[in-house]
């Protein structure tokens, strides 16, 4: 995942979550806000200390960065997305992070139609 496509600061967290719409299943809440105009689609991640430690939620975050970055032709621009890892994530494989992930994002509505006919 290119580093333009990161959230950052706080702020931008903030509108996201004030001005967004969530979703979720049992391992990820996915924040949406629509942004006319943004060349691409920006993510920011968040992975509480309920997670593990330091060395878990980043091998947590590396694990999201990647899967996005998988799936970064699929994701729809204009978009701004806040993804917060659960409780759980921390045990899961790549593939099965991966998994539910797409499940999240699709019921946020920001992955376009070619990839609901991946198969699994």
């Amino acid at each position: 995942m290119h580093r333009s496509h990161r959230l950052k600061k706080n702020e931008e967290f903030q509108v996201v979550f004030q001005k967004g719409t969530s979703s979720a299943n049992r391992q990820f809440v996915v924040y949406t806000l629509p942004k006319e105009g943004q060349a691409d689609f920006r993510v920011g991640i968040s992975v509480s200390k309920k997670i593990g430690n330091a060395v878990t939620r980043n091998r947590v975050k590396r694990y999201i960065r990647e899967a996005i970055a998988s799936l970064e032709q699929q994701i729809v621009d204009e978009y701004d997305l806040v993804i917060i890892a659960r409780q759980g994530t921390e045990s899961l494989a790549y593939d099965e992070l991966r998994r539910s992930l797409v499940h999240a994002l699709k019921r946020a509505k920001v992955i376009m139609r070619s990839l609901h006919k991946e198969k699994r």
